[in-house]
């Protein structure tokens, strides 16, 4: 990708590789299988793709990528686990609608500063089809929605959990920005697994030691997991966010240590601490800006489609224009049946309590202004800002927030076991680079170790 486009988008399609659909798959008989996943296939030209993409994203830093040969292992690994999660997703009963795709695709130009028709053109420029554009944003929202769907049915957070970390915040604390690197050993490895594992993180830590490979490369080279083209970055967290195998020792690191190996369930690792900075400072103000307003919401169903919701919008939004009473309109004709009984109104929230779109139209108008009709999920809506205020965090809001830091760590660590679980039970046959074979690809854990 060229820089047209954000960061955000670029970091989307390198995710999903830019897949091609089946039907671009079979006018492209010439085309070569890269890996045969399961019942699925990656194609040569997938690959090719997605290496090009992780390469835009490193413009100006090409040092820290590994040779070819190892990065298009590492992008192979990624559109593998992509492949997995999208076929457990669909056994699951987790589907994308066509309309949810073109409202995704929409909402995407529109964050872009395009239209559709725009971003299609965008795309062209960069060489990329809008049909295989499609294909990675819908596995983008498929894998999303299996990793939400995994979090409720196996993520909980106790009270006393939250009560723990409310204390240790009250205190003071700070917050460390963290990278690793994972050798994964899959469940119940053999003792020349562990060796072989424990082989590699050793000489991985020698060449990080001896100032052959900073840490970030190494992890672009030799790290199994998910983040290991994002050389490692775990972001900020805060102690109650880092598992205990770690926590201790990082309160006694200076920016730049690394401490391991440790083993921990998914295998061995290597962690940076990157930085660090105090938890009060970095949180700035505890007050957040608040609205009140009212809103319509017209539905699409089966029965009235898209056009004919935003039709009927535009028809109410220009009534309202014309003198009509915002409030009289939403009872008498808002199809959201928890407000509409009250007039559209909503009560006070923050911009983001119902979702980035919902959010960005209340902020783009000023108080007592209405939006233009916007859709979402639920529908077209037009929205009145009625009020603006700012309110101090309240304990309620701290703990809703510390719940789901602690959710977040748990979430992380829970579902990479879950893909090096999906990984280690699928039938995975390389067709191309070193592990290039017949056979099924042994699970992760089982690499060579690294060189010093």
């Amino acid at each position: 990708m060229t820089k047209t486009l954000p960061a955000v988008l670029a970091t989307l399609l390198a995710l999903a590789g830019v897949s091609a659909p089946a039907a671009a798959q079979q006018t492209q008989p010439l085309d070569r299988i890269a890996a045969v996943v399961d019942e699925d296939v990656i194609l040569q030209s997938e690959l090719q793709r997605a290496v090009n993409n992780i390469k835009s994203q490193y413009a100006g830093r090409e040092h820290q990528l590994p040779p070819q040969g190892v990065l298009e292992r590492q992008v192979l690994e990624r559109l593998v686990l992509v492949k997995l999660q999208v076929a457990r997703a669909e056994s699951s009963g987790i589907r994308v609608s066509g309309e949810e795709l073109n409202h995704a695709v929409a909402s995407i130009a529109q964050q872009n500063g395009t239209d559709v028709d725009g971003l299609r053109q965008r795309l062209a420029q960069d060489g990329i089809g809008f049909e295989d554009f499609r294909s990675s944003v819908r596995e983008e929202i498929i894998t999303q929605r299996l990793r939400q769907s995994f979090a409720q049915s196996r993520i909980s957070v106790s009270e006393g959990e939250v009560d723990a970390a409310l204390a240790q915040q009250n205190a003071g604390g700070m917050q460390y920005h963290l990278a690793h690197i994972l050798v994964a050993l899959p469940d119940g490895a053999s003792a020349e697994q562990i060796a072989t594992g424990q082989s590699k993180i050793d000489g991985i830590k020698n060449l990080i030691g001896k100032g052959e490979l900073d840490f970030s490369a190494a992890a672009v080279r030799y790290s199994d997991s998910p983040n290991a083209l994002e050389g490692g970055d775990l972001g900020w967290r805060s102690l109650d966010e880092i598992p205990n195998a770690f926590s201790v020792q990082i309160k006694a690191m200076k920016a730049g240590d690394v401490i391991g190996p440790i083993r921990g369930p998914s295998g061995f690792q290597l962690l940076k601490l990157v930085e660090v900075r105090d938890s009060d400072n970095a949180a700035g103000t505890h007050t957040v800006t608040e609205y009140h307003a009212r809103h319509i919401l017209v539905r699409v169903t089966d029965q009235v489609d898209d056009a004919a919701a935003k039709a009927r919008i535009e028809t109410l939004r220009a009534r309202i224009a014309g003198g009509a009473d915002f409030e009289a309109v939403a009872k008498e004709s808002s199809e959201d049946t928890n407000s509409r009984g009250q007039g559209g109104d909503l009560g006070w929230f923050p911009a983001d309590a119902f979702g980035p779109d919902f959010g960005r139209q209340v902020e783009s108008v000023q108080d007592g202004g209405v939006t233009a009709p916007f859709r979402t999920d639920a529908g077209w809506h037009i929205v009145q800002r009625v009020a603006t205020r700012q309110t101090d965090v309240t304990d309620d809001n701290k703990r809703a927030q510390i719940r789901d830091q602690i959710g977040r760590r748990k979430l992380d660590d829970e579902y990479n076991r879950f893909l090096q679980e999906l990984r280690g039970d699928a039938y995975v046959s390389f067709r191309t680079g070193d592990r290039a074979e017949g056979t099924a690809e042994p699970a992760a854990g089982t690499a060579e170790p690294a060189k010093p």
